[in-house]
């Protein structure tokens, strides 16, 4: 089990998301993601005395570390172990009917990256978990159990992998010979897979495989797609929504969903007039996503993919 000395993560522009979540004290606030704590700490904070937070992490590692980070502010702190995607029926429990303001930090924590036992990396060799609780199936269980063709396009989606048949054909054949448990295994599979000279030398070859075999397992890409679908019926009018993502499959949806929300009509561009009179429900409060300082980068690496984005129900 972790503890906060243990469960090391760099919460990711924590001034920005602050600042645009605009916490206020006496007003209710949703961290979907809490992770270490980092930026739900800093949301208590600035909405002392009296704001509260409700938090949600599916890892019980994570939310342990994070009850103890967050125990100074007594009761001001509801921690739950929840997929964001379920935070309706989270605050539906907590008695709550919506919230001033919700943030997600999405993709994996550093811990999680650097706990070889929870195989979200192989710098390190650990075995094919990756699972961000402890509940269905590992990335093992994955690679023992899908066809060439479900591989194939697992890798193909979520992981934008160039090579994703020949990936997909290697691991077929070799799981007749053995079973693919470990990170490393994996790892060196997939190199000696794809083609010598097309991968970026500062890359890894399987950087793209195993990206795409968490956010299968995790189902991340349906979670977030579920709650973006639901996301302003979850905070009152003036309430705001902040979304760190990670990679480009995340934040095409959520730039996908905020727009929609603060376009209104939904008519096709050749309609000469507007025949749905859908209104504009949010407005955006970051016309671009705001990327990391160049020092924050250079202090937290793990910053520089990072891209924020926030809309605001309008009143």
């Amino acid at each position: 089990m972790s503890t906060p000395e243990t469960f090391n993560h760099a919460s990711v522009m924590p001034d920005e998301v602050v600042e645009l979540l605009d916490p206020r004290s006496g007003e209710i606030y949703l961290d979907g993601t809490l992770g270490g704590g980092g930026h739900a700490r800093g949301i208590l904070e600035r909405s002392a005395p009296d704001g509260r937070l409700i938090g949600l992490d599916r890892d019980p590692e994570a939310l342990a570390a994070a009850r103890e980070i967050l125990a100074p502010f007594g009761e001001r702190a509801q921690l739950f172990r929840a997929n964001y995607a379920q935070a309706a029926e989270v605050l539906a429990t907590a008695g709550i009917k919506a919230v001033d303001g919700i943030l997600l930090d999405l993709g994996v924590s550093s811990w999680q990256l650097d706990t070889p036992e929870r195989g979200f990396s192989f710098r390190d060799d650990g075995p094919l978990d990756m699972r961000m609780g402890p509940d269905g199936e590992t990335a093992a269980d994955v690679l023992a159990n899908s066809d060439e063709a479900e591989l194939k396009r697992i890798f193909r989606e979520y992981g934008e992998e160039r090579w994703p048949g020949r990936i997909a054909r290697r691991i077929v054949n070799t799981r007749q010979q053995e079973p693919l448990l470990r990170t490393h295994q994996l790892a060196e599979l997939v190199r000696d897979a794809v083609p010598k000279g097309h991968v970026p030398s500062r890359i890894h070859p399987a950087t793209r495989v195993f990206q795409a075999l968490r956010i299968y397992v995790n189902d991340e890409l349906g979670a977030l797609e579920t709650f973006l679908g639901q996301m302003l019926d979850l905070v009152r009018p003036g309430g705001r929504v902040v979304v760190i993502s990670f990679h480009s499959l995340e934040d095409r949806l959520v730039k996908r969903a905020f727009r929609k929300e603060a376009q209104g009509c939904q008519c096709p561009p050749r309609m000469p007039v507007c025949i749905c009179h859908q209104q504009p429900r949010a407005e955006m409060l970051t016309r671009k996503g705001l990327r990391p300082t160049d020092l924050e980068v250079a202090n937290n690496p793990r910053a520089r993919s990072a891209t924020v984005r926030a809309i605001r129900r309008l009143p």
